[in-house]
């Protein structure tokens, strides 16, 4: 189509794209002698009535929006010649390249870079959000957003400045009023938003597309091809980042859309907050469970129930009880024999008081005493709590806080060589200080009830901590 013209004004340079039943060209305006951006929809097999509806609605949405990071709109026109039959779609020229053109030149970008590329995005998108009817871009990806090497007048990169960014190709917008469904499912696998399959967005979609976006930035790796665990994207093994930086991606790409950040001015405020989300509560602690989790910018802390609330514990406790009782009844009936029979029976019974007692202590002790591990900034350390006061030992120095990893066990041999179950642990590692955290089973006294119960506690390690989980598998 080189040297075509289109419209009777619009000279085709060369294609820049091509999908199903459309077509991205750069030509010249013969009348202002400025380069431009012409999308053609074709009358072709590919055809189909929705994609002329969407193209439609993009031409109706780029000629009422009004942004410099925006391309402008110019011309719309049909086309009909003996060649090609459609519609044509005419916008400025932005002369950059788009990031998955960087990222497959193998262009890295810095933390700082990210984060300004994500403020410049931001700032479109409450642009857009805020417009009556609302705009949603609805297909946020790296091929869509371009960046140009002037930032903000200057004609090269400086500092944290990666360069001027611009938003694109707005074939899959949506305008609403006000939040509902729509019938055409569009955007790119590996940045749409759960919702979006359903055939429902909000302003919150785009901002799981900009935060799957960025973590493709970060990782070098398209989004569908990193590791998912309860559909969220795992990315933190192999991006590094500082822990504020990493929560609000994780917040940007929340599945779920009642905890993902709702807006693009919320979400521009917590990227520019320097400290990671206060969470008091955790949002996946199973039901029934009796730890008790607190945690702040500045300490975890995890309080494990008291081991002894077991029917057997409780059954041996007053097994102990009663054997005291019996010692007792046992020596004042001695006392009260003649002498010196009395001193002889009170004398053989005083190894019996020592061991009732010794065994009271050790089983009924566990029923008033709760154990945990605390964790702040400067420390690690196991705590006990016993009537109210609190006691600090095995402590380590935070920051050599190394390795969080979580073994399954599955089976064993006793002495008799019977197959027994052995507990699933988790593994703190504190330089060469090992904190273990591990499930109970009839053959042991672990502290934690069940595997799940384990999993969620190693799951908050991890994010407090922000280091990853080394799984391993022991059978």
């Amino acid at each position: 189509m080189n040297s075509q013209i289109l419209g009777d004004r619009y000279e085709i340079q060369q294609q820049l794209g091509k999908k199903a039943g459309r077509r991205s060209l750069l030509a010249r305006d013969l009348q202002t002698e400025e380069l431009v951006v012409i999308k053609l929809l074709s009358f072709n097999s590919d055809f189909e009535w929705d994609d002329l509806k969407l193209f439609e609605r993009e031409a109706e949405t780029l000629k009422s929006l009004f942004h410099p990071s925006i391309p402008r709109y110019l011309d719309y026109f049909e086309v009909n010649s003996l060649s090609l039959k459609g519609f044509a779609l005419v916008q400025s020229y932005i002369p950059a390249q788009t990031l998955e053109q960087y990222l497959k030149a193998g262009r890295s970008f810095t933390e700082a870079e990210v984060k300004e590329i994500a403020k410049e995005l931001l700032s479109i998108l409450i642009y857009l959000h805020s417009l009556h009817p609302r705009v949603i871009h609805r297909d946020i990806k790296p091929s869509n957003i371009l960046l140009g090497d002037a930032y903000g007048g200057r004609s090269q990169r400086t500092g944290n400045s990666p360069g001027q960014v611009y938003l694109v190709d707005f074939g899959s917008v949506q305008t609403v009023a006000k939040e509902s469904g729509t019938r055409t499912v569009v955007g790119t696998y590996g940045y749409m938003p759960p919702e979006q399959f359903g055939d429902r967005t909000t302003s919150a979609s785009d901002l799981y597309s900009l935060g799957a976006t960025l973590i493709y930035l970060v990782t070098g790796t398209h989004p569908a091809d990193l590791p998912q665990k309860d559909f969220r994207i795992s990315f933190e093994h192999i991006a590094n980042l500082g822990p504020a930086f990493t929560d609000w991606l994780r917040w940007m790409t929340e599945p779920s859309l009642e905890k993902r950040l709702s807006s693009a001015v919320e979400a521009l405020a917590a990227l520019n907050d320097s400290q990671p989300r206060i969470t008091t509560l955790a949002l996946h602690k199973p039901g029934g469970s009796k730890i008790q989790l607190t945690k702040d910018r500045d300490f975890l802390e995890i309080i494990l129930p008291p081991v002894g609330f077991q029917s057997s514990m409780v059954f041996t406790g007053l097994f102990a009880i009663a054997w005291n009782s019996f010692i007792f009844f046992w020596t004042t009936a001695a006392l009260a024999a003649p002498f010196p029979v009395n001193i002889i029976f009170s004398l053989f019974s005083l190894p019996f008081w020592g061991a009732g007692f010794h065994l009271a202590y050790t089983l009924l002790f566990p029923l008033f005493k709760s154990t945990g591990l605390r964790l702040t900034k400067q420390q690690i350390a196991f705590t006990t709590k016993i009537f109210g006061f609190q006691f600090y030992h095995c402590s380590s120095p935070r920051q050599d806080i190394t390795k969080l990893i979580y073994t399954s066990y599955y089976s064993s041999k006793d002495c008799k060589g019977n197959s027994v179950k052995v507990p699933t642990q988790l593994e703190i590692w504190a330089g060469v200080q090992k904190y273990e955290i591990y499930v109970k089973s009839i053959h042991n006294n672990g502290i934690v009830k069940s595997e799940v119960e384990l999993e969620w506690l190693a799951h908050e390690l991890s994010v407090w901590l922000n280091i990853p989980i080394t799984s391993r598998h022991w059978s």
